[in-house]
């Protein structure tokens, strides 16, 4: 079957090639009639628009990429569902591409994979420098997601230390004295984990509490087997906690396992909640409290920011001012809230209360 083509169209419709296009285009100055005629005759003919010449046109592939540690950790898989989404509604394709948190493969990545396949980049990178970031000469334009921050660069996140925080002053009102990090790390690194623990340790000091160094459970990834491991060593070790801090919900969902397997009730003897709010906790036994950031809003945002700086790098600079309509870069903060589940409030707690921050 003959693929319909825009003069097939102008000709069913009665019109010109030019309007035909126009209508594609959403062009202001056509006729509500002449809109609707040409509509009817692409439904009747099926006709697609070619988006490959279209973006080609203009100098573009018409594709972004989204760059990711791990696939397979479901808040990097939702992520994607609704990067994908958004960028289908600026007819712009994703190309999914996971670097294993490898500084290689996050380099090549933040350079466009050494080709103009690309237009732009969303990454969220764990292995990168400061200094890998500031050199970005000849790079697509790239939006960063996450906490590693560096100025110059488009950067869209929660504000993890707080959410941290805000999650530990929960446990804490809850009674709760003895509360461990799983997957804590005390240092001075710039990632999630780190932030995450700054602000676990910051609703301690707050709240009176002293810290102590052991109540930190190191993993070596976030997945649930590592969250299962840590708890049992620590328990095993002769620790007891009443409440646990988990700083993803995959290791959330292994300690309550290891929990179930040491005897203790969640929440009765220890208060669990996680960070993410990934499908699997809300159908968990007991389901998971969570720290909720909003995916949709991190992928509207993100996207929204490196199609502008698409369209910024394709449109001609004046020769006398090479930055003028170049915005500067955003750092900007995505909302989150507590979703308190079972798993700190109790049986028949359901999808339970949620919290904004600061309320």
């Amino acid at each position: 079957m003959v693929r319909p083509r825009i003069k097939d169209v102008a000709r069913h419709a009665g019109v010109s090639e030019k309007t035909v296009s126009n209508v594609i285009n959403d062009y202001v100055h056509v006729s509500e009639r002449t809109r609707r005629v040409v509509q009817e005759a692409i439904d009747h003919l099926g006709y697609k628009v070619n988006l490959a010449g279209r973006h080609l046109r203009k100098g573009r592939t018409g594709i972004i990429a989204l760059v990711v540690p791990e696939l397979d950790v479901p808040y990097f898989a939702e992520l994607a569902r609704h990067v994908i989404r958004e960028a289908e509604r600026r007819s712009l394709t994703v190309l999914i591409h996971q670097t294993g948190a490898d500084r290689d493969h996050e380099l090549a990545a933040l350079t466009g994979f050494g080709s103009t396949f690309v237009d732009g980049v969303i990454l969220s990178p764990l292995a990168l420098t400061a200094d890998d970031l500031r050199d970005r000469a000849g790079a697509p334009p790239t939006v960063l997601l996450g906490e590693l921050l560096e100025e110059g660069a488009d950067h869209v996140a929660i504000d993890n230390e707080r959410a941290a925080r805000e999650a530990t002053e929960h446990l804490i009102g809850l009674g709760r004295r003895a509360v461990w990090a799983v997957g804590g790390r005390d240092d001075a690194g710039l990632g999630t984990a780190e932030a995450r623990t700054r602000g676990y340790r910051a609703a301690l000091a707050a709240a009176g509490l002293a810290f102590d160094p052991a109540a930190l459970l190191p993993v070596a990834s976030f997945r649930m087997p590592d969250g299962a491991e840590a708890v049992d060593r620590a328990l095993r070790a002769g620790g007891r906690p009443d409440a646990l801090l988990c700083l993803n919900d995959q290791l959330a969902l292994g300690a309550l396992r290891t929990l179930h397997d040491h005897g203790l009730r969640v929440p009765e003897d220890v208060a669990v909640i996680g960070f993410d709010d990934v499908e699997g906790g809300r159908f968990s036994v007991p389901t998971l409290s969570t720290v909720a950031p909003d995916k949709a809003a991190v992928a509207r945002i993100a996207v929204d920011l490196l199609q502008r700086r698409m369209d910024e790098a394709a449109a001609p600079a004046p020769a006398d001012d090479p930055s003028a309509g170049v915005r500067s870069p955003q750092d900007l903060v995505v909302a989150h809230r507590l979703v308190l589940r079972e798993s700190t409030e109790g049986t028949g707690a359901g999808t339970g209360e949620e919290r904004r921050p600061g309320t």
